[in-house]
């Protein structure tokens, strides 16, 4: 993955994945966006940890059933597929 122009090396910024995207999120304008709401009412989605189905309402969340983290990053906000999960014990600090 190149350079996404955001001024963050390659592989860290709004198009990082997994655990990488999560703490981007979580720490992006001062941590302002983690509890930001997602146009739309927020993204449908499966947790990638139990596979319980939970609604992302906000950039960074947890699913309700596990804890699990999860977030997408405004420029892929439109689509669900674009979440990203931290990982089995990751928890938000």
């Amino acid at each position: 993955m190149g350079n996404c122009g955001c001024g963050h090396s390659a592989g860290v910024g709004p198009f990082a994945e997994g655990r990488d995207l999560v703490e981007f999120v979580s720490q992006a304008h001062g941590g302002e966006l983690r509890e930001r709401q997602v146009p739309g009412g927020g993204l449908s989605t499966t947790c990638q940890g139990c596979g319980a189905p939970f609604t992302l309402t906000t950039f960074v969340a947890c699913c309700p059933a596990c804890g699990g983290v999860h977030a997408v990053s405004p420029p892929r906000c439109d689509d669900a597929a674009n979440i990203q999960f931290a990982g089995a014990g990751y928890r938000l600090m």
